[in-house]
């Protein structure tokens, strides 16, 4: 049977990516999918970089990796984005820019960060005034239109989760790997919590019958991330790798 493991929104992590590859390579599973969201973060994009070069990955690309290949060199705009651009070697960033924005592997899995035609739009959320909501199956399936794949996975917004749609396709929301919570301005001001500080990945294997899903949460040193993004003056990115809490 066919198994892949399903990593997205790492945000340069190390510690949580050392640890997921570990429980990945632990359960023999060779086929890896890799949802974008790489590198930006205060963390060790470097580090991470050296990580997933031992470790060959189907990967599109996600809005925080756009933003690295789009951004400017003029300074003091934003400390975070200038950090990951001097850890990133020029290489490792034209390897980002020259990721695609979505695409189908074993001919079964539709891949993409955000939806199929935005990296910036959350797939199976809905951003309201008074909170984040799960959208309905019409509006998903519109979001999908001719996506005719059985499986579909995206990441971005960090909350790993499962749809079944009527037709019988299934979105898998891989959570995150490296950054559990957060809070965004867009569209309007909102927070996403996965509720604990675990690294999480999903575990997808063709059955006779169907597609199994399996979210796995991987227990890793988030007190060494948190230390290194107060370092770099992200106490909030601190927190939310603490507690997995915004």
């Amino acid at each position: 049977m066919k198994r892949y493991a399903v990593l997205s929104d790492i945000h340069g992590n190390r510690w949580a990516l050392k640890a997921v590859l570990e429980d990945i390579r632990a359960k023999g599973i060779r086929e890896l999918i890799n949802l974008g969201d790489i590198f930006y973060s205060p963390l060790d994009p470097s580090g991470t970089a050296e990580l997933l070069d031992k470790f060959p990955m189907d990967t599109v690309r996600g809005n925080e990796d756009r933003v690295i290949f789009e951004a400017t060199e003029k300074k003091g705009k934003n400390p975070t984005l200038e950090y990951v651009r001097s850890q990133l070697q020029e290489p490792e960033i034209k390897r980002l820019r020259q990721l695609p924005r979505t695409k189908i592997v074993g001919e079964e899995i539709f891949l993409c960060h955000g939806t199929p035609d935005s990296d910036t739009e959350y797939l199976l959320e809905e951003v309201r005034m008074d909170r984040v909501g799960l959208r309905s199956e019409e509006e998903i399936a519109k979001l999908l239109k001719d996506i005719a794949c059985p499986v579909i996975v995206c990441g971005h917004s960090h909350v790993a989760k499962t749809v079944r749609l009527p037709d019988g396709r299934m979105i898998v929301n891989a959570g995150s790997v490296g950054l559990p919570a957060y809070s965004d301005e867009h569209p309007i001001f909102h927070r996403m919590e996965a509720g604990s500080p675990h690294a999480t990945y999903v575990l997808l294997e063709r059955t006779d019958k169907d597609w199994d899903c399996e979210f796995v949460k991987v227990a890793y040193d988030w007190e060494k991330a948190a230390e290194q993004a107060e370092k770099n003056g992200r106490e909030d990115w601190a927190r939310w790798l603490r507690t997995g809490r915004a």
